[in-house]
């Protein structure tokens, strides 16, 4: 039976990573909606994140290669404004205040479906926003350093549950007035360190949890189970958003999230927990 539970927590978090409807809302409340303490941990749904990574790796190859050896070259050539130097500074200085703000807040931020209704919602509305006042007129080849640092910025928000990564930072580039399939590209690039540092992070807590015998002896197992299964459905998620966006809005993100938040605020009024 864990071994089902890891397989269908890898496809939640799959499928909710990459779209803008944060993966952390949707894990914890599936989580807690089934009862599912041990797998429901944040340090094992944070774990198995390391599938979203290699699916960023394998879907974005070409281009995470290009830009890495063009900024090589850019390096060595004092080219400062060479457009993958530009590109990967961005990003790099783009992560900075997530992984700084993360560090200090990690311990700090509460993770209740309240919290998480209420910032659905309003997520909801500023994407929506974004896509209303958004020029989308430019492209990727038109990305510069300020747009890492405000996307970067558009990205800390997505600490407190219930905003999600994917959605600040999308929602922050199409204010920028990039084009919807150059603001989800450059989103997965950008989240692309956070997600893997963090990834690593959580995956070394559990193992000293797990050499101390505090975790059960099937973990390994588990682990592995989970990451395939992310790494499928993060993959087909990532595909299917690029090309969605290159014809139609993101509407239909904004209605899911208020639905979605508006339901969780209906089963605390019922009563609910969380």
């Amino acid at each position: 039976m864990e071994f089902i539970q890891a397989f269908i927590l890898g496809i939640v978090q799959g499928i909710t990573e990459f779209l803008p409807i944060s993966s952390t809302a949707h894990l914890l409340i599936f989580t807690k909606v089934f009862g599912w303490k041990e797998l429901g941990s944040k340090d094992f749904v944070d774990a198995i994140q390391f599938g979203s990574v290699i699916a960023i790796v394998g879907y974005f190859w070409s281009l995470i290669s290009s830009i890495i050896k063009g900024g090589i070259e850019a390096f060595k050539e004092k080219d400062w404004q060479r457009e993958e130097w530009k590109i990967l500074v961005g990003i790099v200085v783009g992560t900075l205040p997530a992984l700084i703000f993360g560090f200090l807040l990690k311990d700090i931020l509460p993770e209740s479906a309240l919290i998480i209704a209420i910032m659905s919602i309003i997520m909801a509305l500023v994407l929506a926003l974004a896509e209303k006042i958004g020029t989308r007129k430019r492209g990727f080849d038109s990305l510069q350093i300020r747009d890492g640092i405000l996307v970067g910025l558009g990205q800390t928000l997505a600490l407190i549950p219930g905003v999600s990564r994917s959605g600040s930072t999308l929602t922050t580039a199409l204010f920028l007035g990039l084009e919807r399939d150059t603001a989800a590209k450059f989103s997965f690039l950008l989240g692309f360190p956070t997600l893997t540092i963090a990834t690593l992070y959580k995956s070394l807590k559990i193992f000293k949890s797990f050499q101390a015998h505090e975790l059960p002896d099937n973990i390994v197992g588990l682990l592995i189970v989970g990451i395939i299964s992310t790494f499928i459905f993060s993959y087909l998620s990532i595909a299917f958003l690029i090309k969605y966006l290159q014809t139609k809005n993101t509407l239909v993100f904004v209605w899911y999230r208020l639905a979605f938040g508006s339901a969780i605020l209906a089963a605390i009024a019922a009563g609910w927990k969380g």
